[in-house]
């Protein structure tokens, strides 16, 4: 049984390596799939792209058409049988224009697999199905651990139990009729092997939002002057706050919330508010990974990223410690998680440079299932090499440079992570509010990791950091006799809070051996001067 688009692949796999299997073709040569049949369709392979987007510049891609064939598909058979737990997605790009679509089927795109060594293989299958935008591309994935399916044998076992799969179709806007659809396909893949274990293990700066109400002011700094111009980038019609009405712990979460409501500050009235955060923590190099829930309506843009610690921005944290001496794009920008409201359920990943910057074309993204009714797990691994995204361990782009320069790579130097959602002019006239909801963010890098100081004054060095039992404060030009030592565990959570005294320049603080290990804030007052610091206690 076959639906509307159907199509599968006779396909020849890589040798067989560590119980890998790969399978891919991305039309230009590059890949293992090398013999396509089309049922009651037809299909070219290898053809120009007709729609070359920064979201897909391939330059070749299949075109598949269906003229109205009742059963029309394309098929694909594999000769060893799919193992799904050691890799159960499967993921392509597709383009469907609107205009070469006939009847009233809802535009969707559905993968089955099947047992083609049987003389009804359609009698076996198990069937996924996502619903796609018509004229762009889009990278749609299908998860058999995770995704909702249907068994055409309500008495069959769950897919990923399975062992008689070897047969892969994919299928457009229903099936039993005489509609017509034009379709383009694009970077099949499939990978089955252990996953590659990330560079980054050591847990070195955290959030995980356990105390409710106004955010932790160790971590996080409201960024809420305008620009000169008195309105934000990129037409934006929002002012930041610093309010809890705009951004709150509540339950476990960081919600970021943009409302429609007259606000006047810094002598410019807007009608909508929201909250931009900049993390008090600077990284070069390591492994970005939160849970979120994205808020919902067209003209809403949500986004987690970062840029270059060295930005000279008005009211950026780092800026108003000093660091700023860099203009945009040449700091580096890489965004992890960018969402438009016009665009539900697709996000993006994209990198700004002085190479490619404003309309990038360094970017990719995909579809997943409700991005604003559940949890999905964003995540950005940072090398010297390269950077790559993902989400819930489906990874969407890659940004690899083969030339690593001032223009490609400006990703040598320390970055800072902001969270915000911006207001677009095309904002639905009904709208009120919506809420970016945060579980927890968390950065890892590797066991040699120098944690970055955050304090002003950078002749103030804490030794030995990481440090087990003491950690010693250098103090330098300070008439104060002693000092108060505060000290906050990663979750905000206050864990040390007394007086110490200052000989000889210097504050040693002995009493910290009971700690767990972890990143800690450590603070210190001079006078009416507060210095923080991040330590590591091993």
């Amino acid at each position: 049984m076959f639906k509307k688009f159907t199509f599968c692949f006779i396909g020849m796999i890589f040798p067989f390596i560590s119980n890998s299997q790969i399978l891919k073709d991305d039309f230009e040569g590059n890949g293992n799939i090398n013999s396509w049949k089309g049922d009651d369709c037809f299909i070219k392979l290898g053809i120009q792209n007709p729609n070359n987007t920064p979201q897909n510049n391939s330059s070749k891609v299949l075109e598949y058409s269906d003229k109205g064939g009742l059963y029309a598909n394309v098929r694909f058979e594999n000769d060893r049988n799919f193992d799904l737990t050691k890799g159960s997605v499967f993921s392509l790009k597709i383009f469907v224009p609107s205009n070469k679509i006939s009847g009233n089927q809802i535009n969707q795109v559905s993968l089955k697999l099947q047992d083609g060594k049987i003389n009804e293989p359609w009698s076996t299958q198990s069937e996924i199905i996502k619903t796609i935008l018509t004229d762009e591309w889009q990278t749609i994935t299908f998860d058999f651990a995770k995704d909702a399916y249907r068994n055409l044998n309500a008495g069959s076992l769950p897919p990923i139990q399975r062992k008689d799969f070897n047969r892969v179709v994919f299928q457009i806007n229903g099936e039993n009729n005489r509609d017509s659809v034009l379709a383009y396909l694009d970077n099949f893949e499939y990978l089955a092997t252990p996953p590659t274990k990330s560079l980054y293990t050591k847990l070195v700066w955290a959030d995980e939002f356990n105390t409710n109400g106004h955010i932790n002011d160790n971590n996080w700094h409201h960024q809420t002057q305008l620009p000169t111009s008195g309105s934000w980038y990129n037409g934006e019609i929002q002012h930041y706050t610093n309010r809890t009405s705009n951004s709150i712990v509540e339950n476990g979460l960081l919600k970021v919330i943009a409302k429609k409501e007259n606000f006047t500050d810094q002598g410019q009235t807007k009608q909508y508010t929201s909250a931009r955060l900049n993390s008090k923590f600077a990284f070069k190099y390591g492994r970005v990974e939160f849970s979120a829930k994205l808020p919902f309506g067209v003209g809403t843009w949500p986004a987690v990223w970062t840029l270059g610690k060295n930005i000279d921005e008005r009211g950026a944290y780092w800026q108003n410690l000093g660091y700023g001496n860099t203009p945009w794009p040449a700091c580096g920008e890489i965004d992890i998680l960018e969402h438009w409201g016009q665009n539900q359920n697709f996000v993006q990943s994209a990198i700004h440079s002085p190479s490619s910057f404003g309309n990038t074309v360094n970017l990719g993204g995909q579809t997943i299932p409700n991005a604003s009714n559940s949890f999905h797990l964003y995540s950005m691994e940072w090398t010297p090499d390269k950077i790559e995204f993902s989400v819930d361990s489906v990874v969407h782009y890659t940004y690899e440079p083969v030339l690593k320069n001032n223009s490609t790579w400006p990703f040598d130097l320390e970055q800072y992570l902001l969270i915000n959602i911006a207001i677009l002019p095309n904002i639905s006239q009904t709208f009120t509010q919506s809420t970016l909801e945060i579980d927890y963010i968390r950065i890892y890098q590797d066991k040699n990791t120098t944690i970055t100081s955050i304090e002003k004054n950078k002749n103030n060095i804490a030794f030995p950091n990481p440090c087990k039992d003491h950690i010693n404060i250098l103090i330098a030009n300070s008439e104060e006799t002693s000092s108060l030592i505060q000290m906050y565990s990663s979750d905000g959570k206050l864990v040390l809070s007394n007086y110490y005294d200052i000989e000889n320049n210097a504050i040693l603080i002995n009493n910290i051996g009971m700690l767990k290990s972890g990143i800690y804030t450590l603070s210190y007052t001079l006078g009416n001067n507060i210095a923080r610091i991040k330590i590591a206690k091993e």
